[in-house]
Order: structure tokens, then C-alpha cells, then sequence
């Protein structure tokens, strides 16, 4: 996606993006907005508070104490508003920022792997992390601000007529001066904000690559290579950032001094009003606080506006995530398979491209039927097309022509998760992710118990270096499961498939990491588990061809022979050769 033409600048309404995340919280933004309320109300009340302090509070014989304590109660309401004012805002920001980020990960999960392909796991990873924090500070703070700074001005504004209507007449010819250049920079500002974040992205998905792939990068000693390399996006990143604080920082100083300046004019003519006596002091000082309110304000919002620039840049990124749609059509009423699963697979005719490559087909006039129970072997050189036909039968693609059924079902008409349950998969490199090897065997089966946990460790032969693990099942595997050996890893994977205990077995060069000892136990267990279930079998090891029903050799997307291993070798061609390469025959 970040390799696409530069994306239009975001509009403000990206922001209403925002807005069903707030529903659900409708008690909390009520409260805050009472909060708000208060604030505001004791905001505007001090000025007058002091216009009688001033006023009577210096004048012998006047109560002073009471205005001063008016001053204070309004300070002290002031106080207990904002407070509670900050707590509820706070909340909401971090509650709408907790939802935007279950959704935007819950629809992530929902895409297909045609998307995957193209996306670089550090650019969704920053749209989880660095937008959606652009958002909260806007939930969470900048909103709170716009607004409360909003009713503020107008408050002030209002006041200010009524405290002195002909000073008043004259400061407001600053205002349109001071809101013209937030108006007029504000698409400027905002298409900066969104290639700033934009150049953030890049640099994370930069780093997650290259922390993804450390083994290699040590390996090859390019250590400093890869440093250069993420300095350069950080580098990048960081002249966008200064060209967008460049163009905030001109604007915040043009606001102030523009608000600033004509207040300055407006206090020099009240004060000639003050020693012409047309105007009392407190009068002046009243006048004098509701013009800093308003100024004060002003300038808040137009570094708010700034933020909210930011935000709607997040948030565009954000909503170009959330329109993303799988390419996979789901049916609206998805056929049932049926109960048991016999195993019955057939693809007839299959075309296919993959999106990222869709100049050069994956497979062409492709036919396979496979019986239930049977065990077919998937060979050919590297490109054939095996684990493609692992690809489609999971559904994780669609063919461009023909169909493949199970049980007679079409797949297309399946409910993918439903197929999915079916077929137990051992790839060639498993995946182990960064929990205990318990959490990673029970993946296969959730509810499974502990005693069934381990009766598939010790089926995989895990069993043994399990619990030579300083805590056992419940040790931690490390990210990757770096803390296990590549065999270690890979028999825990089948730990994790014979647990699942599915009719559909596809195995990836499930053998392939392990030593010759380890492979001969591994083999007995995967015999046992392919006992009554339909299994595909992609592999170079001599020892599971030999046991396979069938062995179908593929070449360019397509299958050029098929049989057994002795009727395969008499007929020569590309499986002799392989078997003479690779088989070691």
C-alpha cells in the first residue's frame, strides 16, 4: 500500500470517521459536557468577581470579605469543574481509542491474504499505535479544548459588549484577522500531518522487518547496513515532522500576535477612557480578563486546529483500513459440509493467479481428486505450484477458473472459518508465537485439557524436551519460539495439528527439521495420524513418498505424472530426475 500513488488530502469529515465510537459512551460524554459547562460558567464569572473586588473591595467601609470569598468559591468551582471535566474526557478518549483499535484489529483479522501480501506488517502496526493515538489526543484532549476554548471566545465576546460595547466594537476587528489564517492553512496543514504519519509508518514497518529477520541480518554482519537504512526513514520522517511544526509554529505566532496586537490597541484607548473617568477601574480590569480569556482562547484554538490537522490525517489512514474488503466472496447463506467430514477432495480445472503476480499462472488446467483416507504426495521442483493447491484448498484464495469441492461442496460457497476447522495444517516453517508451549499446542484446539495436551506432545515426540524446560509446558517459548531448536519447533507444530485431530491433513515439509532419529518417531506419529484421513503431502524425504497412496509430480502450475514411486521412476522423466537429485535414490 505505501508504494501507491500519494493518497488526497483528507478532508475534515474523516473526522466523523470518529463518531460511532462515540455513541456507546453517550453517559460519560454527557457528563463531560456538564463538566464543560461548569467550567466555562466559572471561567466567565471571574472577571466579574474581580470587576467588584476592585470595585468594593478596596472602598472603606465596602464588605470586603465577602467578595473575596465570591472570588474564591468561583475559583474553587473552577477547580472541581475542571478537574472532573479532564477525568471524564480522559476516560472517553481512552475508552473510543480502545474500541477504534478492536475494530480496526478485529477487521484487520477479517481481510484476506491477498491483502497481506501486499501490506508491510509495520505500516498496520503503526496505523494501530501512532493514528489511533493521534485520535485519542483528540478524544482525550484537543476536542475538550476546541470546545471549551470555542465557548470561551464566544463567551468572552458576548461580554465583552456588555461590559464596554464601543471597546468592544473595536477588538473585534482583530478576530477575523487572527481566524483568517487558521481557515486559510488548514488543508495545507492537514495534507502535511497525513505525510508526516505517513513517513512514520515507514520507518516502523522498516524496523519490523528488520527486527523480524535479525538472524539474517547478523548472518550477513549487516548490522550497520540496516542502522543506515532505518536512519535514513527516520531522517525522512523527521523533515516531513519539521516542515509541519514549521508551518504550526508560523501559524500559532501569527494568531497571537494578531489577537495580542489589538487588545494592546483596545487597552490603550480604555485607559484614556479610565483617566477621562467615563470608565471605572474594575470596569477596565473586567475588560481587561475577558479580552486575555478570549485571546488566551484563540490562540489555544489554533494550536488545537493543528492537532485536529494531525488527527484527520490518523484518522484517514485509519478509515482507508477499515474500507478495505476482502476479495473473498462470502456467501450469504454458506452451505453446509457435512457431519462427519468424509474428506472427498476434487479440484477440477483450477486457473490461478495470485494478485501479486498476476502476469505468470500458479496453476493451469489443474485436475486432482483424492479419495477419503488416501495420502497423495505433492513433488516437483520449486515454483510447481504445491503449496498453492495448500493455499486454495484452505481457502485463503479463490481460483480465477474452475472449482474445488469437498465432499461434493463447492468451496466458494463454504463459510471459510467452517473449512478451516476441518484441516489441520503442518507448514514448513511453523509459526510459534511468544507464549508458553502449552498456549501454543492448545492453539490447535482451545478447549482442549491438559491430559489431552499432552498426548499430542508425546505422540510428536515433544514430550520429552517439554518438560526438560525450566517450567515445563508453562515455559516460554520466546518470540518465534527462538528459545527452541528448529526440530523443537517443528514438532511442536504437529504437536499442535494432531491436536486439532481434523479430517484434512496438510503437510509442508513437515519432516524437514528434523534429525534423522527425530524424524523416524515423527513419521510413525504422523502415520498414525493420517489413519482414516485425507492427507496432502508436499515433501522431498524419500521415506514419506515411499508411504504415500499416490505421488502427483507438478511442473509450471501443472501435474505431469502420477502414480507410485516404483511406477514413477519406470517412467522416467522429471520425477526420476528429482528422485536422483534430491532423494539421494
Amino acid at each position: 500500500m505505501s508504494d501507491a500513488a500519494p493518497a488526497p488530502r483528507p478532508p475534515m469529515n474523516t473526522l466523523r470517521g470518529v463518531l460511532p465510537f462515540l455513541r456507546p459512551h453517550r453517559s460519560l460524554l454527557a457528563l463531560w459536557l456538564g463538566s464543560l459547562a461548569l467550567s466555562s460558567s466559572a471561567t466567565l464569572l471571574l472577571p466579574v468577581t474581580v470587576k467588584y473586588v476592585i470595585d468594593q473591595g478596596f472602598v472603606a467601609g465596602s464588605p470586603i470579605n465577602q467578595w473575596f470569598m465570591l472570588l474564591f468559591g468561583v475559583a474553587v468551582m473552577l477547580g472541581l469543574a475542571t478537574a472532573a471535566r479532564f477525568y471524564f474526557v480522559s476516560l472517553l478518549g481512552e475508552r473510543v481509542v480502545a474500541d477504534l483499535r478492536r475494530t480496526l484489529y478485529g477487521h484487520l483479522l477479517s481481510l484476506d491474504q491477498a491483502f497481506f501480501e501486499k501490506t508491510r506488517t509495520g505500516e498496520l502496526l503503526s496505523r494501530l499505535s501512532a493514528d489511533t493515538e493521534l485520535v485519542r489526543s483528540v478524544v482525550g484532549s484537543s476536542m475538550s479544548v476546541a470546545l471549551r476554548s470555542g465557548i470561551t471566545v464566544i463567551g468572552s465576546a458576548v461580554m465583552l459588549a456588555v461590559t464596554s460595547p464601543r471597546l468592544a466594537l473595536l477588538a473585534l476587528v482583530g478576530i477575523p484577522l487572527a481566524v483568517l489564517p487558521m481557515v486559510l492553512s488548514g488543508r495545507k496543514v492537514r495534507g502535511v500531518a497525513k505525510d508526516s504519519q505517513d513517513r512514520v509508518a515507514d520507518a516502523n514497518a522498516r524496523a519490523g522487518e528488520t527486527l523480524g529477520a535479525m538472524h539474517t541480518v547478523q548472518s550477513y554482519a549487516r548490522e550497520d547496513y540496516e542502522r543506515q537504512r532505518f536512519g535514513d526513514a527516520v531522517q525522512t520522517a523527521l523533515g516531513t515532522a519539521r516542515k509541519r511544526i514549521r508551518l504550526q509554529a508560523l501559524l500559532t505566532a501569527i494568531v497571537i500576535v494578531l489577537v495580542f496586537g489589538s487588545i494592546t490597541a483596545v487597552l490603550w484607548i480604555g485607559a484614556h477612557d479610565v483617566i477621562a473617568g467615563s470608565m471605572t477601574p474594575g470596569t477596565l480590569g473586567q475588560f481587561v480578563l475577558y479580552a486575555l480569556l478570549g485571546a488566551g482562547s484563540v490562540g489555544a484554538l489554533s494550536e488545537v486546529w493543528a492537532e485536529v490537522q494531525r488527527a484527520s490525517g490518523g484518522m484517514a489512514r485509519i478509515n482507508e483500513l477499515l474500507q478495505e474488503r476482502s476479495v473473498l466472496a462470502l456467501p450469504a447463506t454458506p452451505a453446509v459440509l457435512p457431519d462427519p467430514v468424509q474428506g472427498r477432495i476434487a479440484l477440477e480445472g483450477v486457473r490461478f493467479h495470485y494478485p501479486t503476480r498476476p502476469d505468470r499462472a500458479a496453476l493451469e488446467d489443474f485436475s486432482l481428486s483424492v479419495s477419503p483416507g488416501e495420502t497423495v504426495a505433492l513433488v516437483g521442483p520449486s515454483g510447481a505450484g504445491k503449496s498453492t493447491v495448500f493455499q486454495l484448498l484452505l481457502r485463503f484464495h479463490d481460483p480465477d477458473a474452475g472449482r474445488i469441492t469437498l465432499d461434493g461442496v463447492d468451496l466458494r460457497e463454504v463459510d471459510p472459518a467452517a473449512l478451516r476447522r476441518q484441516v489441520a495444517l503442518v507448514p514448513q516453517d511453523p509459526v510459534i508465537f511468544g507464549a508458553s508451549a502449552r498456549e501454543n499446542i492448545r492453539y490447535g484446539r482451545l478447549e482442549a485439557d491438559a491430559a489431552q495436551i499432552e498426548a499430542a506432545a508425546r505422540s510428536a515426540e515433544a514430550h520429552d524436551f517439554l518438560t526438560a524446560l525450566p517450567q515445563g509446558y508453562d515455559s516460554e517459548l520466546g518470540e518465534r519460539g527462538a528459545r527452541l531448536s528448529g526440530g523443537q519447533q517443528q514438532r511442536l507444530a504437529i504437536a499442535r495439528a494432531l491436536l486439532k485431530d481434523a479430517p484434512i491433513l496438510l503437510l509442508d515439509e513437515a519432516t524437514s527439521a528434523l534429525d534423522a532419529q527425530s524424524e523416524r518417531a515423527v513419521q510413525q506419529a504422523l502415520e498414525r495420524l493420517m489413519q482414516g484421513r485425507t492427507t496432502l503431502v508436499i515433501a522431498h524425504r524419500l521415506a514419506t513418498v515411499l508411504k504415500a497412496d499416490r505421488i502427483v509430480v507438478m511442473d509450471h502450475g501443472r501435474i505431469v505424472a502420477q502414480g507410485t514411486h516404483a511406477e514413477l521412476l519406470a517412467q522416467g522423466g522429471l520425477y526420476a530426475e528429482l528422485a536422483r537429485l534430491q532423494f539421494d535414490h
